[in-house]
């Protein structure tokens, strides 16, 4: 009989758990060896698609207009080496896109950036986790992207049994106090010592606490209280408040679920690990370019195992059309007149048929005093004279029309004195206070004062204000709609004492006459004006179109929506260039169309055209563009619509690539 050899059984163990485990220090090894790290890369996927584009087109060959006018035939085809002969394109996918710029067009105020997260299989073990942390650079700010995350599967494994024995801590945590009750013994010291209590134990009734009470005077809460095993309480309680550091430490490495783009398992590595990463950004003023590089770090569980090298950037270029907006300043033609005019109104209030101005009544001091400083300001202007002040006065229906008119002419000639005297008073205290060295005939300079213009006033009667007391009517909120209509038909009577006579009868005239009719004992003043030191009736003058301006400045700062705000009702070429970058074609086209075919409308043409698929109008009108401006070559090629005519038909090339027949 043979004996077990625990030796050997213990080292052919510990070996085969060497060979088993040898796998991820060895990869880890060669990592830092050989310094790997995940790479960036353009979109092939985007790539491929641009190239079918390039490949499509509504026309084999299209018919365009030469420099000299002549007709010029471009085909869509590419030469074959080996016959020589031009034969049909076709779509060639790459695959592997080495370049590390490109070219992107910006769509409403919006840049859609695609590129790869390339990583090698060397670089993947399924005990890792890979974190990979894209970088922006915009103009002068840095922004972390949102992090890709890799996780093996044994990796995912050690995280879920994590929670799986965080899970089980938490059931094991008694929360119910009443579990920590010696019920049983309780029952019994209640049914001994509380009789009365005890028969209430299957009974819902309230009852005072008070109310229950053993001989030897304890409460039920005092009882609860010595039956409760208190030691194993206390230690559920703590470990309910210890379940923070709990999770800490039986999760190690918790899942994420928020802040991340992708978190996927690998399990069955089958080459690289390709991510297409997508990311819009808002564009802003003098943004170019945007670079993106890439970091990240491979854990196994909690421990750091690398840092990966930063990569080389990925450089996108971003074409805007704000670079094509005419910042000319945009200039207003303003007709003015020599004449102007101000109105104000004020209510005085006066005795009982009387004209005669009482400050102290009503609010006759402060309306006068406002007035008052109207004009005072008027004459102190220095873009204007004041010629005349016409004052006319409205009373209310009391008694006769005829009294009224004659009453309301007495109150405007009243006001009108009462102004007369004020300017008076007011130009000499200024003459007293403001002197000013003049030359007289003789050549010979003296003290003196500058005399203004004399101001007219006239006063005319309104008479009895009916129009603005059916304002007041209508408005009110007080009058019922019974109220209103029998006012309404009161006007269809033609004589004013009668219509006034017929109001006297209604129930609602009080209210009329109490709330509504001082109201209408208003003095309007009209003041006439002209502009200083001009003598034409009228003169034409320029200023700039400030609300133009402003929707060019939004332009420029490539907030569309707000310029076209102001740039709509204008329909030129900067209202063009709005609807182009919101997309807005046909509002665009629509514009353009009825524009001088300038190098900028020829190319805004051409992109619009190109998005309408008609390739023949499109190439013609970048063609000429580039005629009329030479750096429309190179501008073609930051723009995808033109860029893809650019190829498809081989457009600005010297080789043979493309035919012209």
């Amino acid at each position: 009989m043979k004996h077990f050899n625990w030796l050997s059984f213990l080292l052919c163990t510990v070996l085969l758990a060497a060979v088993i485990g040898c796998g991820g220090p060895r990869k880890l090894q060669t990592v830092h060896k050989e310094q790997l790290a995940a790479k960036l890369a353009l979109s092939r996927n985007e790539m491929a698609e641009e190239r079918k584009v390039i490949a499509q087109a509504r026309r084999d060959t299209i018919t365009v207009t030469g420099e000299n006018g002549e007709q010029l035939l471009l085909m869509k085809a590419v030469r074959d080496e080996a016959s020589g002969e031009m034969v049909a394109t076709d779509v060639i996918n790459a695959a592997v896109i080495t370049a590390r710029f490109r070219n992107v067009a910006e769509r409403h105020g919006k840049v859609d950036l695609r590129f790869e997260v390339i990583v090698p299989e060397e670089m993947m073990d399924s005990r890792w986790q890979l974190q990979f942390y894209p970088d922006m650079f915009i103009l002068e700010d840095s922004v972390r992207l949102e992090p890709v995350i890799i996780t093996g599967s044994d990796f995912r494994k050690r995280q879920l049994r994590g929670y799986e024995l965080y899970d089980k801590y938490l059931k094991s945590i008694i929360t119910d106090t009443s579990a920590f009750v010696d019920w049983r013994n309780l029952n019994i010291w209640i049914a001994r010592n509380m009789p009365e209590l005890y028969r209430f134990k299957s009974d819902t009734s309230l009852v005072a606490e008070d109310s229950f009470h053993s001989l030897f005077g304890p409460t039920e809460a005092d009882a609860i209280r010595h039956y409760t095993y208190w030691f194993k309480r206390h230690r559920h309680e703590k470990m309910w408040h210890l379940r923070g550091e709990k999770f800490r430490e039986l999760v190690k490495a918790p899942i994420l679920t928020s802040g991340i783009r992708l978190d996927t398992v690998l399990r069955d590595i089958d080459g690289n690990f390709v991510y297409q990463y997508t990311q819009s950004i808002q564009t802003r003023p003098r943004l170019r370019k945007v670079d993106i590089v890439l970091s990240g770090d491979i854990f196994e569980q909690e421990n750091h195992l690398y840092t990966m090298p930063r990569s080389e950037p990925l450089t996108f270029y971003i074409s805007s059309l704000s670079a094509f907006v005419d910042e000319k300043e945009r200039y207003l033609t303003q007709v003015l007149e020599r004449k102007a005019a101000a109105h104000t109104a004020c209510y005085v209030d006066f005795a009982q048929g009387r004209s005669e101005i009482d400050l102290a009544l009503g609010h006759n001091r402060e309306e006068m005093g406002r007035i008052r400083d109207n004009i005072v300001e008027l004459m102190g202007s220095s873009r204007f004279e004041m010629d005349s002040i016409v004052i006319s006065a409205s009373a209310s229906p009391e008694g006769t029309q005829k009294a009224n008119v004659t009453l309301s002419e007495k109150r405007a000639a009243s006001v009108a004195a009462y102004f007369d005297t004020f300017v008076r008073h007011y130009r000499d205290s200024v003459r007293r206070s403001s002197f000013s060295v003049m030359v007289g005939a003789d050549g010979r300079e003296r003290i003196g004062h500058e005399e203004g213009t004399e101001i007219r006033f006239r006063s005319r009667s309104n008479g009895e204000n009916w129009h603005y007391l059916s304002v007041l009517v209508d408005e009110d909120s007080l009058l019922s709609a019974t109220d209103k209509r029998s006012y309404m038909q009161s006007l269809e009577v033609a004589d004013a004492d009668a219509r006034e006579r017929l109001l006297q009868g209604q129930a609602y005239y009080p209210y009329l006459r109490e709330k509504l009719y001082p109201r209408l004992r208003t003095v309007r003043f009209d003041f006439h004006l002209h502009r200083k030191g001009m003598i034409k009736d009228t003169v034409h003058t320029t200023q700039l179109d400030t609300t133009y301006m402003k929707g060019v400045r939004y332009l420029k700062d490539r907030e569309y929506k707000k310029a076209l705000t102001y740039l709509r009702e204008y329909r030129d070429y900067n209202t063009a260039i709005a609807y182009v970058s919101l997309d807005y074609n046909a509002s665009a086209l629509s514009i353009l169309q009825e524009l001088p075919r300038t190098a900028p409308v020829n190319y805004m043409l051409a992109l619009l055209y190109a998005r309408n698929q008609d390739d023949e109008k499109a190439v013609q009108h970048y063609m000429d563009a580039c005629r009329q401006d030479h750096s429309y070559v190179f501008r073609g090629n930051l723009d995808p619509e033109i860029y893809v005519l650019i190829q498809r038909y081989g457009l600005n090339k010297e080789d043979d690539s493309y035919s012209t027949l």
